[in-house]
């Protein structure tokens, strides 16, 4: 059992009450961009292959899936992406693995992922925590996709959190009377659409692309090369991470500011 009370994670130093965070897994994965993904515990066949490609593909270019891991679309989600490149922000302590049914998967992410809880080790669930489990899972992510979701919902108490932290809401088109939640908030204009899977996922590849190069570059920087080899290997990161103070140019070598 690990607990993480060395630094606190960027994304959730917004929450009013910031929890104690506990974790199994690769901490690094909290430094990658984040796209969070949920939706119904029984979704449609066509809600399966979407939500299973949009995972897919948004890890495929460099994105960290980051759900609840529930039955239905967290799971999907979660499995798609890749368990060496996924966040499950559980409603229960680390020592449980709820739900029974996603025992095995849970249990992957823990050793090849990354398994988030805000409660103590044996702690149980309840309703209070699924509530806090998924305002945990929104903050950790760059957007918001709701894949499908009704009316009075978890799923769309997860997009007003959403909306109070700024981000970005996106959902699949359904059929009139199928999926009510998402497309209320397609009525009322709070989400924007995915039509295309391609196109939607090109629109996230090159920033997380950048990020990644950039967090390849600072660590690179850790290791007090050369002005020559920083140029040869990152070409003008160099520049705009001196100009931004991030890294110092003296006698030759590079170093962290």
């Amino acid at each position: 059992m690990n607990s993480i009370i060395n630094f606190e994670i960027a994304q959730l130093k917004s929450l009013q009450n910031k929890p104690t965070i506990y974790y199994k897994g690769n901490l690094e994965l909290l430094k990658k961009p984040k796209i969070s993904i949920v939706g119904t515990r029984k979704p449609f066949n066509y809600t399966q292959l979407l939500t299973h490609q949009l995972a897919q593909k948004l890890s495929l270019v460099g994105n960290c899936i980051v759900s609840g891991g529930a039955m239905g679309v967290d799971a999907i989600a979660h499995k798609a992406a890749g368990v060496e490149n996924t966040i499950l922000v559980s409603p229960c302590g680390i020592n449980y693995k709820y739900p029974a049914i996603n025992k095995k998967l849970i249990t992957q992410i823990e050793q090849e992922g990354l398994l988030l809880s805000p409660f103590d080790e044996d702690f149980k669930a309840t309703n209070y925590s699924f509530v806090q489990r998924n305002e945990i899972v929104v903050a950790l992510g760059d957007i918001l996709i709701v894949s499908q979701a009704d009316l009075n919902s978890g799923s769309l108490r997860s997009v007003e959190y959403a909306k109070k932290m700024g981000k970005d809401i996106y959902v699949l088109p359904h059929r009139i009377n199928e999926s009510l939640g998402t497309n209320e908030l397609i009525k009322e204009g709070s989400a924007k659409v995915i039509y295309d899977i391609d196109e939607f996922t090109k629109e996230f590849t090159k920033t997380a692309l950048q990020k990644e190069n950039s967090n390849n570059f600072l660590e690179f920087c850790k290791t007090n090369p050369t002005f020559d080899e920083a140029l040869l290997k990152y070409n003008s990161l160099v520049y705009e991470y001196e100009l931004e103070g991030k890294i110092k140019i003296k006698n030759g070598f590079i170093n962290l500011c």
